[in-house]
């Protein structure tokens, strides 16, 4: 047997990742981190509390409620045990709304959130990861709009958190589409069709389907001009002059509108009255963050009161989440290297004690191993800790 070693060619290929998916290094790390244990101590002192639902599971479970979208996110494999199928998740939501109904099964509001990695077979925008860390909050078991403003202003927190200040809070209501829909009796391929020229705005396509569905001159009317209704608060009160149907909805937009004015929660407001973002998926209030130098909404959420239905256990719920990768790219970078002691290698025990205490106070303490070039400077080590006489000091370098 021949004991050489056979070179390996070299080839891309073998450093090469998938579109869409990333490696993390340190300095982006660091930033991550501290963003990670700020958002989550942030949740933590609003009530709310931490679950970590599996990566991977049966899609039967996995998937229950969720919709065509999160089927079609959703990377699937056969179990080697059993044989089944079974998903990694793509989203952790309705794993949360699942252990809400069946495992906690508590009663009255409960507070949870969650943060981890999820992995998506095509990305949610060209050019997005695949590979989020998703992070969010849920409020279950309250049907009133304080709940919705609630973890509103958890997601602004956590965006401030981030260093933001300048930020768009878009609000919308699928009620508002839904209420007209359904008063114009139109069916459910009806409804499939007029929902994807509204999301693309083709005034022409909406105008064509409205004429060919809706008998109603007002509500064809009304469906039209729903494209329109998009711009600052002023769209609420060109809105209370529509169906009746939606009024309900246009107010509570205005209730919303009313507590960020006086809860000075130092955002611009801008309403959408025809967003349909995750139509089939929420029952209420939709909302999305949007900041400076990014096209895509930071943070999104919203109400989706019949989650719970297929676990056995209707709960009304309202939420948002966010990719923390997302947030760690448009935040203020922190510094790095974080600051560090160099510390020298050696079996002294008082050498041992003097860096165990430095590190339990909180430093970061780097050893010199034997035979290494490198000094404190090139380790990233703004101090060094020397022998002065019997003891130990830490100098600057």
């Amino acid at each position: 047997m021949n004991s050489e070693m056979k070179s390996v060619p070299v080839s891309l290929e073998h450093w090469r990742l998938p579109d869409g998916v990333e490696e993390l290094l340190p300095a982006e790390v660091v930033e991550i981190e501290a963003l990670r244990r700020g958002v989550l101590d942030l949740f933590h002192s609003w009530g709310y509390e931490t679950v970590i639902p599996p990566l991977i599971e049966y899609l039967e479970s996995l998937l229950t409620g969720s919709g065509n979208e999160l089927d079609l996110q959703t990377f699937k494999l056969t179990d080697q045990l059993t044989g089944r199928m079974m998903g990694v998740r793509a989203d952790m939501t309705p794993q949360v709304a699942r252990i809400d109904a069946h495992r906690l099964n508590r009663e009255g509001p409960v507070r949870l959130c969650y943060l981890g990695s999820v992995l998506r077979t095509r990305p949610i925008i060209s050019g997005a990861t695949r590979s989020p860390i998703q992070v969010g909050a849920e409020l279950y078991g309250h049907r009133g709009i304080e709940s919705d403003l609630e973890v509103m202003g958890l997601m602004l927190e956590m965006l401030k958190q981030a260093g933001h200040t300048s930020i768009v809070l878009d609000l919308g209501h699928v009620g508002i589409y839904r209420g007209l829909v359904e008063e114009a009796g139109l069916g459910d391929q009806q409804q499939k069709l007029l929902n994807g020229a509204l999301r693309r705005k083709a005034t022409q396509e909406v105008r064509e389907i409205v004429a060919a569905t809706v008998d109603d001159a007002v509500l064809q009317q009304t469906l039209i001009e729903l494209m329109d209704l998009n711009g600052g608060v002023e769209v609420l009160q060109r809105a209370k002059h529509l169906a009746p149907s939606i009024q309900g909805a246009v107010h509570m937009l205005e209730q919303i509108a009313a507590v960020a004015q006086q809860q000075q929660w130092g955002v611009e407001l801008h309403f959408d009255l025809a967003e349909l973002r995750g139509y089939d998926y929420h029952t209420g209030v939709l909302f999305a963050a949007y900041v400076p130098g990014k096209g895509d909404a930071v943070a999104q959420g919203g109400r989706y009161d019949n989650v719970g239905a297929v676990f056995g256990r209707a709960r009304p719920a309202t939420g948002f989440s966010a990719d923390l990768k997302n947030l760690v790219a448009i935040s203020q970078p922190q510094n790095y290297p974080p600051p560090a002691i160099f510390a020298p290698y050696g079996d002294s025990a008082e050498l041992h004690q003097e860096i165990g205490r430095l590190r339990q106070s909180g430093e970061r303490v780097v050893v010199e191993l034997p035979g290494q070039r490198q000094q404190a400077e090139e380790m990233g080590c703004d101090r060094k800790l020397v022998q002065n006489g019997v003891s130990w000091i830490v100098e600057t370098v």
